[in-house]
């Protein structure tokens, strides 16, 4: 009796396992089929982008910057189709030998519309990088604030991560962050790792709380708070003027981790 009711447990044993090794298997797949479907997505939408030049054909030519008119606003040409598709299109952002090479977003009526939404506007786990509502690209604010996922598959924004490492950073200075209005190259500054803290904490520095300011002070008080944060040397600075981003993702290091890179751009 006790060797059929010890072999009764293991069977039992045995098909819980098999069991919780299958809910694994079938998640993890869907995981990966969802994400895969997710960055195929975002390769269709680059092969939106028109990359050549033609200054014949625009109809406002700055420099190498070429705009059109989309349903009542001027866009650079090679971002055209993508802010005809959708008018949340604010711009693309690229880190080289990173897998963050994406659009971003905003819709100034739901902050984090995108957190959980592809292109489309359909519910996508990785959802897109977008900007704070309480920034503005096209009259730029003191700091740009865009947040990204950070995918366990290293997609979105897990590669910002990478700037924890002084070797990554010195070799990857600069992040590409075009709008549909203007071109623009941003040269790292910062990389730290922080928390969301609680509102009613005012001890710590809250470095996502910084969109605008009219005050040089408070300005050059930012600067020195992330700079202290980043673990080594950056010589690279900012100064009252300057426009600044801040990529910030989550991290897993604390409770309610945070990790950001602060960049200002180069004129």
């Amino acid at each position: 009796m006790k060797n059929d009711k010890n072999k009764i447990i293991r069977l039992v044993l045995a098909c819980v396992c098999l069991l919780i090794t299958l809910f694994c298997v079938v998640y993890l797949g869907k995981y990966f089929m969802e994400i895969r479907q997710s960055q195929n997505g975002v390769n269709a939408l680059k092969g939106l982008i028109i990359e050549e030049v033609d200054s014949s054909t625009s109809e406002e030519n700055t420099a190498d910057i070429q705009l059109v008119e989309v349903n009542g606003r001027m866009v650079q040409k090679k971002y055209a189709e993508l802010y005809r598709e959708n008018p949340h299109f604010i711009g693309w952002i690229t880190i080289p030998d990173t897998k963050v090479d994406y659009p971003v977003m905003q819709n100034m009526e739901e902050n984090e519309y995108y957190i959980n939404r592809n292109f489309e506007q359909e519910w996508d786990g990785s959802g897109l990088p977008f900007m704070d509502i309480q920034c503005s690209f096209s009259e730029p604010t003191a700091n740009q604030i865009i947040y990204g996922h950070n995918m366990k598959s290293g997609t979105m924004f897990a590669g910002i991560l990478k700037y924890d490492s002084q070797e990554f950073y010195e070799k990857h200075k600069t992040i590409t962050f075009n709008t549909i209005e203007a071109d623009g190259e941003y040269e790292v500054i910062a990389a730290f790792y922080s928390q969301v803290y609680d509102e009613s904490d005012t001890l710590h520095f809250k470095y996502y709380q910084f969109f605008d300011t009219d005050s040089e002070e408070e300005f050059n008080e930012f600067v020195e708070q992330v700079k202290a944060l980043t673990p080594y040397e950056i010589e690279a600075t900012a100064s009252y003027g300057d426009t600044l981003i801040t990529l910030s993702t989550c991290a897993y290091n604390t409770e309610n981790g945070r990790f950001a890179v602060v960049a200002r751009k180069i004129e």
